[in-house]
């Protein structure tokens, strides 16, 4: 009775542990997921009743982490995040996440991944969308 216990556990188990992903996330990876969503973050900020009366003069975030003025884009709203505090907004903890979140970004492509991030496009307009 125990081995077919055991059996039947093995046979639920195995599945699952083929069916994972063991490949790690690489930086590329990461960059990309992470913009993704911090430019979905940013446009539900905007809409969002409680902070979207501070953040409606925020310009639209969109970050193509391929195109080469994705870095001064990036450091400029996290200036005018930063700028927000004389704003109620700002201490709000989804604002305050964003512009933490974003930081941590730029860091992660200008110091962990320059060298695997490779900018094909140079088009600062594409990035006002």
């Amino acid at each position: 009775m125990a081995i077919l216990k055991h059996l039947l556990l093995i046979s639920a188990l195995v599945p699952l542990v083929l069916s994972y992903p063991f490949y790690p996330q690489t930086c590329y990876t990461k960059v990309l997921s992470m913009a993704q969503e911090l430019t979905h973050w940013a446009a539900d900020l905007k809409r969002d009743p409680e902070t979207s009366y501070c953040m409606a003069h925020m310009p639209n975030l969109y970050i193509d982490v391929h195109n080469g003025c994705v870095m001064y884009k990036m450091s400029t709203y996290i200036q005018m995040v930063e700028g927000l505090r004389q704003h109620r907004c700002a201490y709000t903890r989804d604002v305050r996440k964003l512009g933490v979140t974003m930081r941590q970004l730029f860091i992660i492509m200008s110091e962990r991944c320059h060298g695997d991030l490779v900018f094909t496009v140079f088009d600062c307009s594409a990035l006002e969308r």
